[in-house]
């Protein structure tokens, strides 16, 4: 597990460890990032087979997952399944996409990002994973 590359779900704190719970438990098999971030970051996207350290709050590596499937879609092109799979507990995609704004347009993204008054709309690009979490 040491050699892999990690993965992050959110900013360490409350919200990286209700994901990283919810990845552990099977609840959350889906997670969505934005395009831009891949490509500030200068990150490639990530393909199927790829495999990842999972990393808590403390930066311990704590479950592997391995992608299997990748899309780049709107942000108003999101379907139910992919939203209900993100494991947070949302029964819509309205609710999924309150929730995800909330983040986005919170002051730890738009603090790393650098834009006090960034936001997304239906166009924004996404990058949506599906992932199976390797026993």
């Amino acid at each position: 597990m040491d050699e892999l590359p990690i993965a992050e779900f959110g900013f360490p704190g409350e919200l990286r460890d209700k994901l990283v719970a919810a990845v552990l438990d099977g609840s959350k098999t889906t997670t969505t990032g934005l395009l831009q971030d891949y490509e500030l970051d200068q990150e490639p996207l990530p393909v199927v087979g790829r495999r990842a350290a999972v990393v808590d709050s403390a930066g311990r590596r704590v479950g592997v997952i391995e992608v299997v499937e990748v899309r780049v879609a709107r942000l108003g092109d999101v379907d139910l399944a992919h939203a209900v799979d993100e494991g947070e507990g949302d029964a819509t995609v309205a609710q999924w996409r309150e929730t995800h704004e909330r983040f986005w347009h919170g002051p730890e993204y738009r603090g790393w990002l650098g834009d006090p008054a960034f936001t997304v709309d239906d166009d924004t690009r996404a990058v949506l994973q599906r992932f199976r979490l390797v026993p």
